[in-house]
C-alpha cells in the first residue's frame, strides 16, 4: 500500500476522530430541566424504536439483495455492497442517536446564549457531516486497497469497477431511511395537526399531543439518519464514479488519477475540520455571518492545499490526453477552483430566497396578510422569478 493510500486512509479516520470528540462534548453539555429531558426521553425512545425496525427491514432486502450480487456477479461484488450498505447505516444511526440527544442541550444552551445555542447546534450537526465523509472515504479506499493489493488485480480491470458496489449498498439504505422516514414524519405531522389543533384544540408542537412526539420522531430519523444515508451515497457514488471514469481514460497512468479523487477527499475533510472552528458568532449576532466564516476558511485552505496536492499526485505541468484533448494538472485543480466557487453561490442564492432578512421572503409574508392565495401565487412568482424575470 502506497505512502498516499495511508495519507488518505488517515484523513478518514481523523474524521471519525473528531466526530467522537464532537459527541463527548455534546453529551458532557447540560440537559435542561426535568421537564425538557422528559420530552427528549419520550423522542429518544421513539427515534431508536422506529429505526431499530426500519433496520431489520433493510437488513432482510439487504441480505436478499446481496445473495442475489453474490450469486449472479461474484463474492467481490457482494462484499462492496455489504460495506456501503453496512456503513451507510451506520452513519445514519450513530447521526440519529446523536441528534436527539443533542435537541434539548441545544435548546438549553440557547436558553443561556444565541452563540452557545448556535455552537451545540453546529457541533451536532458537524458530528454526522464528518462520520459521513470519513467512512464514505474509507469504505471506497480500504476496498480499493484490498482489491488492487490483497487481490492482486490491476486497478483498471473490470473485476475492479465491477467490485465498486459501495454506492450501490449506500442506495438501499438512503431509499428506505429518506423516504420511509419522511413519509412517516408528514403523517404524523398532518395527523397531529389534525386531531390536536382542530378536533381538541390543543396548540401545535404541544407535547400532550403525542402526535407532535411523532412528528419530532420523524423529524430526527428522516431528516438525519436519511439524511446521513443521502450524503453518504452521494459522497461515495461520486468518488468511486470518478475513479471509474478515471481508469476508463487514462490508460498510461490509471493509478495516480485514480487516487487524485481519494486525495481530494481526503484534503478536503482536514481543511473542513480546521474550518469548523471558525464557526463563532459576531456582534451582529448573524448566524448566516458565523456560517460564511466556517465555509470560507474551508474553502481558502481547500484552495491552497488541493494546489499542492495536485502537484504532489499528478504534477501541475504534466500534461496528459483524452484523445485529441490536451490538459494538465494546472486545469484540473481550476476545476476544482470552479466547484468551490459555485458552492459559495449557491448557498448565498439560497440564502437570498430563504432567508428572512432579504426581499423574497419579506414579500411573501406581506402576501400572506390577506389570505391563503396571495401566498401561494406570491411564492410561486418567486420560485419561477429567478429564470424568467429581472431583479
Amino acid at each position: 500500500m502506497s505512502t498516499l493510500m495511508w495519507l488518505i486512509i488517515a484523513s478518514g479516520v481523523l474524521a471519525i476522530v473528531y466526530g467522537i470528540w464532537a459527541v463527548r462534548s455534546i453529551l458532557a453539555a447540560d440537559a435542561g430541566n426535568e421537564k425538557m429531558q422528559e420530552i427528549a426521553a419520550a423522542i429518544q425512545e421513539g427515534a431508536s424504536a422506529y429505526l431499530s425496525r426500519q433496520y431489520r427491514t433493510i437488513a432482510i432486502v439487504g441480505v436478499a439483495i446481496a445473495a442475489l450480487v453474490a450469486y449472479f456477479l461474484g463474492l467481490k461484488v457482494a462484499l462492496g455492497f455489504v460495506i456501503g450498505a453496512a456503513l451507510s447505516g451506520l452513519a445514519g444511526y450513530v447521526g440519529m442517536l446523536v441528534s436527539v440527544r443533542a435537541n434539548v442541550r441545544t435548546t438549553q444552551a440557547a436558553s443561556t446564549s444565541l452563540a452557545a445555542g448556535l455552537s451545540m447546534a453546529f457541533k451536532s450537526g458537524a458530528v454526522t457531516g464528518m462520520l459521513v465523509a470519513g467512512l464514505a472515504l474509507l469504505s471506497v479506499a480500504v476496498y480499493f486497497s484490498i482489491l488492487v493489493d490483497g487481490f492482486n488485480l490491476d486497478p483498471d480491470s473490470r473485476q475492479v469497477i465491477d467490485a465498486w458496489s459501495t454506492g450501490f449498498g449506500a442506495s438501499l439504505i438512503s431509499i428506505f431511511a429518506r423516504l420511509g422516514g419522511g413519509i412517516f414524519t408528514k403523517g404524523a405531522d398532518v395527523g397531529g395537526d389534525l386531531v390536536g389543533k382542530v378536533e381538541a384544540g390543543i396548540p401545535e408542537d404541544d407535547p400532550r399531543n403525542p402526535a407532535t412526539i411523532a412528528d419530532n420522531v420523524g423529524d430526527n430519523v428522516g431528516d438525519c439518519a436519511g439524511m446521513a444515508a443521502d450524503l453518504f451515497e452521494t459522497y461515495a457514488v461520486t468518488i468511486v464514479a470518478t475513479m471509474v471514469l478515471s481508469s476508463i481514460f487514462f490508460t498510461a497512468d490509471t493509478m495516480v488519477m485514480m487516487m487524485y479523487p481519494l486525495a481530494i477527499g481526503a484534503t478536503c475533510i482536514v481543511t473542513s475540520i480546521i474550518g469548523t472552528f471558525f464557526v463563532r458568532l459576531g456582534s451582529s449576532n448573524s448566524i448566516m455571518g458565523a456560517l460564511y466564516k466556517g465555509f470560507i476558511a474551508s474553502a481558502v485552505l481547500s484552495l491552497i492545499a488541493l494546489y499542492f496536492v495536485t502537484d504532489a499526485v499528478i504534477g501541475l505541468e504534466t500534461q496528459r490526453n483524452i484523445e485529441d484533448q490536451v490538459f494538465n494538472g494546472l486545469d484540473l485543480y481550476l476545476c476544482g477552483f470552479i466547484g468551490l466557487v459555485i458552492t459559495g453561490l449557491i448557498i448565498w442564492i439560497t440564502e437570498y430566497y430563504t432567508g428572512v432578512t432579504y426581499r423574497p421572503v419579506k414579500s411573501v409574508a406581506a402576501a400572506s396578510e390577506t389570505g391563503h392565495g396571495t401566498n401561494v401565487i406570491k411564492g410561486w412568482r418567486f420560485q419561477w422569478k429567478p429564470r424568467h424575470c429581472r431583479h
